[in-house]
Order: C-alpha cells, then structure tokens, then sequence
C-alpha cells in the first residue's frame, strides 16, 4: 500500500460516506482502533454476571478483542461504523382483539444480516476501487467481539442514551449498527461527546422487569425482556414471567418511550426493512401449538428463528398466562399434555396455573399423574398451590 497523502485520505473518507448512504446506510462514521476508554464498565458488567447466559461474551478471546481491536484480523488503520434507519412507522395492520405475539420491530421484516454484509461487501468493493489496490478488511452486523454502540459514538454517530442505545440526533435510536475494519488508513470523525438524555428517565420508569439500572448506563440481561425471549434457553423467571406482557421476541418499550425518537424518528422507505402486512405477529396459541415444520417453514428466513420453536412456544404460554387469556385453556392444555419440549410444558402448566380455573385444576392434577420430567412437575405443583391460594383468596 501506497502511503495515502491527507488530502487523499479526507477525500476518500468523504466518498465512502457518501456511497454508503446511496447503497441504503442512513449514517457513516469513522473512528481508529485504539482501545475503548469504558472497557472497564463491560468488564464490571461481566463480573457482576449482567450478560446472564450469553458466555461467550465473557471468553478470553472475546474479551481480549473487545479490549484491543488489532487482535482482530486484519490489523485494522480505521474503523467504518454504519447506521442503518430500521423505524417503520406505525404497523400496516391494527392490533387485532385477540390475544397475538408481539415482535420487536427490526424483526417485522426478513433477518437483517443478510442485507447489512451484503451492503458492506458493496461498500468495500467501491473502496478497493477508489484505492486501486485490494484492501484487508473484517465486516461484522452485529456479531463481532467489539463495543459496537461505544465505536459509534467515537465515530460521531450519536451518544449512548441510558436505556444503552445508541441514540442520533435527529434520528432517534431505530437503528442498526455494523461496521468494516479496514487495513487502509483513514481521518477519524470527532467523537460524540454531548449526553442529551439529560434527567430524563422515561426508558428507567417504562421498563416493565426494571432491567434498565438508573445511573449506570447498563442493562441486567438477567431481567431484560429481550435476553429472556430470545437468548434464554431455559426456563424464564417465574417472578418476571407477568411482566413480560405479550413479547415473545425482543422488546421495543424503552425505545418507544424515547423523545428522542417520538420527535425525530423518520420512516424508512428503505424495502429491506419495510414491514411485512401482515406482520409476523401470530395469534398467541397457534404460535404454542406450532410443530416444528410449520415454525422452520413459516420463519425460515426470519429473525425470529433464533428463538427456536421450542422458545417461541415457551413465550407464547407466558404470554398466555399473563394475560390470563381464558379462551386459551384448550391449547395450554394440550401443549401441557402433548408438546414434545420439557421447557413448553412447564411454562404450558404455569399458564395454567395464572388462569386458575376448575378445569386448569382439573387437567394439572391429569398431568402430574403423568408426567416425567422433573422441572415439569415443579410447575405443576407451583401451579396447583397457585390455584389453590387463589380459590381461598376472598374477593373485596
């Protein structure tokens, strides 16, 4: 490689960020691979075990790359940080009466990795060749060992708000964050120094399990809505499960409730990220009853595959139960008495248990007689007391 003059080099950084947006990148930021000044606060976040069951993000490789991006092949010269503007707008549909699955908003649409590499697979073509040489580069959408949100707002993109997004003036935080290492040196963008949450702390107060820990800028996994849909393979916290309303995968709330986005968020008229009509928002009880051909057919291309069957299965009798959603007793039934998952029956008998009826008793009472698995039975037991205590419960 040639030594690029700084003239070049600013010419080309203003080329780059230019392209992005014509290949659908809503912002471009550059930043250098220096070590990250908070990497002590992710540290703490680890030791006080806020990342739940997401060990990975506590290996040593992990780690060691978060705290030095250089250790990532190639050894980068700058960093490429982009934004993509995910904000639908309000949903095609109207929220139907009965009892359906909500779904956070960037999986309304087909998974959006694919788009992301793609786009920057572009962007590096066009950079190769306005350098005229092949240029080294490593790409991640949102999967790579760095603290993505903490580059950004070294690349000038936006600050990071308290519900730990980051958020862009004028465009509030809808969006998504990828990023290209590139082994070519370009003039890093001034960092993002402005707190504009300022005492506001609507995302604190909306949050229905209190993940968002006011004052630290830091999410407990261990009770946020989103870990627990998704990334959780076990069973959900019995104490959380009512708060978890009907999500059965992600949660959009603190960013509903941002001014910064009720002010600034603009549509995006960008294909990739239009929401489907109608959205992928299926009735809570067919979602339970789902075999796993039906989810692997009707999913096969959506985020929502990451939760697995088995876990949207388990999310949907949550939900069924929090709502107490009697109609439902059939299906928690026969989920109770058939669903091949351990993990479906148990929240299946929990559920039940939340409706309380006569016939929930009667067919937990069926179940126990029955049933095996060991964390099973436990609901079910937990469920009948529930039953029970609430039969003896007076009503005011």
């Amino acid at each position: 490689m040639l030594e690029a003059a700084p003239a070049r080099t600013a010419d080309l950084a203003n080329r780059i960020k230019a392209h992005a947006r014509v290949l659908g990148f809503s912002a471009c930021g550059i930043t250098t691979p220096e070590p990250p000044p908070h990497l002590s606060h992710f540290e703490k976040w680890l030791a006080d075990g806020m990342h739940a069951g997401m060990h990975y993000l506590a290996s040593a490789q992990a780690r060691a790359r978060r705290a030095n991006t250089l250790l990532i092949p190639p050894r980068s010269q700058s960093i490429i940080m982009l934004a993509t503007n995910y904000y639908q707008g309000e949903p095609p549909t109207p929220q139907p009466a009965a009892p359906h699955a909500k779904v956070a908003r960037y999986a309304w649409n087909d998974d959006y990795h694919h788009t992301l590499l793609d786009r920057m697979h572009a962007l590096h073509a066009f950079i190769e060749a306005a350098c005229g040489e092949p240029v080294a580069q490593r790409m991640y959408a949102d999967t790579g060992p760095l603290l993505e949100r903490e580059l950004a707002q070294r690349a000038g993109l936006g600050w990071i708000g308290k519900n730990t997004m980051l958020i862009q003036p004028r465009a509030g935080s809808w969006t998504l964050l990828s990023e290209i290492l590139l082994a070519w040196p370009l003039p890093a963008d001034q960092p993002f120094v402005a707190d504009r949450c300022g005492s506001c702390t609507r995302c604190i107060d909306a949050c229905p399990t209190q993940a968002i820990l006011p004052d630290e800028r830091r999410i407990d996994s261990r009770r946020c809505i989103s870990y627990l849909t998704i990334e959780e393979r076990g069973a959900i916290t019995a104490e959380l499960r009512p708060a978890l309303q009907d999500w059965v995968f992600g949660c959009d709330i603190c960013q509903d409730v941002c001014p910064w986005n009720e002010r600034f968020a603009q549509a995006t008229n960008d294909a990739a990220f239009l929401a489907r009509d109608p959205l992928p928002e299926p009735g809570l009880e067919a979602l339970l009853l789902s075999s796993a051909a039906q989810f692997s057919e009707t999913y096969k291309r959506s985020p929502l595959k990451r939760a697995k069957r088995s876990g949207l299965a388990r999310n949907a009798a949550v939900a069924l139960g929090a709502q107490r959603a009697q109609a439902a007793q059939p299906a928690l039934v026969f989920a109770l008495q058939h669903d091949d998952d351990a993990g479906v029956r148990a929240h299946a008998a929990w559920a039940l248990g939340q409706l309380g009826s006569a016939a929930s008793q009667l067919a937990l009472q069926a179940a126990l007689a029955s049933e095996q698995a060991e964390v099973v039975r436990g609901e079910i037991a937990a469920a009948l007391q529930h039953c029970a205590a609430a039969a003896h419960t007076p009503t005011v």
